[in-house]
């Protein structure tokens, strides 16, 4: 079951460079703020259909949950404002990377100290070996992108 939840991960990774390629063109053409409505009306549709048809009833409502975890739904926002800005400018490729580094990195600070009610998992030489080689990845896909756009 684990090797299937790390293949889901890495698809739904996939789609979002799919989806960041795709809104930075769109963005490019009807406005980052439009594009990112888009996204988030068509995602809305879709997940209400979810809902009615697959989800099952739930012993807690949205209503009933503590308020800081409704949160959540606001740091979707600047993601896809960002993205759509930066495939323009950067590609997708660099701010996927770039993502990915800080998405590792604030995972890692998360896990560390048990933040927003998640179990402890103590850091590491490995994990910090992890956003190293992350940061050498973004550096060395950053410099040739530069150099085949210069």
């Amino acid at each position: 079951m684990t090797i299937l939840m790390i293949l889901l991960a890495v698809v739904g990774g996939a789609m979002l460079s799919i989806q960041a390629a795709i809104n930075g063109q769109l963005g490019s053409k009807v406005g980052v703020f439009r594009s990112a409505f888009l996204t988030f009306s068509v995602g809305a549709l879709i997940t209400a259909l979810l809902i009615f048809f697959f989800e099952p009833k739930q012993a807690v409502s949205l209503l009933d949950v503590p308020k800081w975890q409704l949160l959540g739904a606001l740091f979707g926002v600047p993601y896809i404002v960002i993205m759509v800005l930066a495939v323009q400018r950067i590609g997708t490729a660099v701010a996927t990377v770039a993502v990915i580094f800080g998405q590792l990195t604030m995972s890692m600070l998360i896990d560390n100290f048990g933040w927003l009610g998640n179990a402890a998992m103590g850091f590491s030489a490995s994990r910090l070996g992890a956003i190293v080689c992350l940061a050498i990845a973004l550096g060395f896909i950053y410099s040739s992108s530069r150099t085949k756009s210069a």
